[in-house]
């Protein structure tokens, strides 16, 4: 397949004609020299570089360059392919000549001491808060799907709540401290609500019993693995997550995003749907009901926070993604590059497999330590 030429000229404030022309006499005038018409040309030359670099300089600014583009084409079946070039941020990159070792001890201590916190004040028992939360919860009804539907609910409109008050929330009190009150609010909530979950996903009415079709322990398994890629983009930087770096609200627009602009969402849908099949209750329904609409909802307030907060660039990114994986790639508005591939071969991306792996075999480790809590 032939390559297309494209011989690109910048625009110049320049108007030639032939009046201009150091060859035309017709003005009455002496012929020059040879060496004065040299001259003449080597500061026009110059004048129209000036000009041409400041006009450059200017549309640069205003992040527009225009330029007239010729397009030879050795076929008819070649077609102009044009790389769009990047509004939003490159997702999942990850420097090691950036990464300081100061951060990462930052980041662990952090870790240990937020999980030391949560155990004493929320997990444990005989000193948390949990259980009471959980108890106070159950006596709304005797029915474990009602009670799963509340936690799930409870959690979703805080969540969504603080993201929605974020913007307030970091020019009150500061980005770092806002993702501490963020995380300290949600943490105990969702640990309850997967406690919860674990306990009585067996408890509600079996709705349908596939767990012996042949395959369906495998399709579930593939199906979570693929999901987690999808749930956890913050660990495109884990040193925001423990507020190390200060926290942004990040415009991404590679890797995962060009399948589609809320993995978040997408990743719970296949989630729940993999669960709710091999369950097949109503515990999982109502789990599933809960999370799907919080994150729906997630997908309308993300877009309203980005809008108001990156405006027209947004609306570019917008325009060249989709909610609904691989649409905006079928019908032609993102423009994959052709190494694409290895905006996936990075070490967030790693960390995702690894995590999930982890979370698989731990599953028994999971289920124990659940059982134990009584909530």
């Amino acid at each position: 397949m032939a390559t297309p030429l494209v011989l690109t000229s910048s625009f110049s404030s320049i108007l030639h004609s032939s009046k201009n022309s150091p060859h035309n006499h017709n003005d009455g005038s002496l012929p020059l020299r040879s060496s004065s018409i040299s001259g003449l040309i080597f500061l026009k030359s110059i004048s129209e570089r000036k000009q041409n670099c400041q006009f450059l300089s200017n549309s640069h600014s205003k992040r527009a360059l225009f330029s007239r583009k010729i397009v030879v084409r050795t076929s008819v079946e070649d077609s102009e392919t044009t790389s769009e070039p990047l509004v939003g941020e490159d997702s999942a990159s990850f420097d090691f000549q950036e990464q300081k070792i100061s951060s990462w001890v930052y980041f662990t201590v952090i870790l240990g001491v937020v999980l030391f916190v949560l155990n004493v004040a929320w997990i444990d028992n005989s000193t948390g808060f949990g259980k009471s939360y959980i108890d106070s919860i159950s006596r709304l009804s005797d029915s474990h799907e009602v009670v799963m539907f509340s936690l799930t609910l409870i959690f979703a409109i805080v969540h969504s709540g603080l993201a929605s008050f974020r913007d307030t929330g970091e020019k009150l009190i500061g980005e770092r401290a806002f993702r501490v009150l963020f995380a300290g609010i949600s943490l105990p909530l969702v640990v309850s609500t997967v406690v919860y979950f674990i306990n009585h996903r067996y408890d509600g009415l079996q709705l349908w019993q596939l767990q012996d079709v042949p395959g369906l322990h495998q399709l579930v398994w593939i199906s979570s693995f693929i999901s987690f890629f999808f749930l956890y983009p913050s660990t495109f930087n884990l040193l925001e997550v423990a507020a190390v770096d200060k926290p942004k609200l990040h415009l991404w627009e590679t890797g995962i995003i060009r399948i589609t602009r809320h993995p978040q969402m997408v990743g719970q849908v296949i989630w729940c749907l993999a669960h709710t099949i091999w369950i097949g209750n109503s515990v999982a329904v109502a789990a599933s009901i809960g999370l799907i609409g919080h994150h729906l909802f997630g997908v309308w307030n993300g877009d309203r926070r980005l809008a108001l907060r990156y405006g027209e660039e947004f609306e570019i990114v917008k325009s060249r993604t989709s909610v609904v994986p691989f649409a905006a790639i079928l019908d032609g508005r993102q423009k994959l590059p052709k190494d694409f591939y290895k905006e996936f071969f990075r070490l967030p991306y790693l960390a995702i497999t690894a995590m999930t792996l982890g979370a698989y075999f731990a599953h028994p480790l999971m289920q124990a330590g659940s059982f134990r809590l009584h909530w």
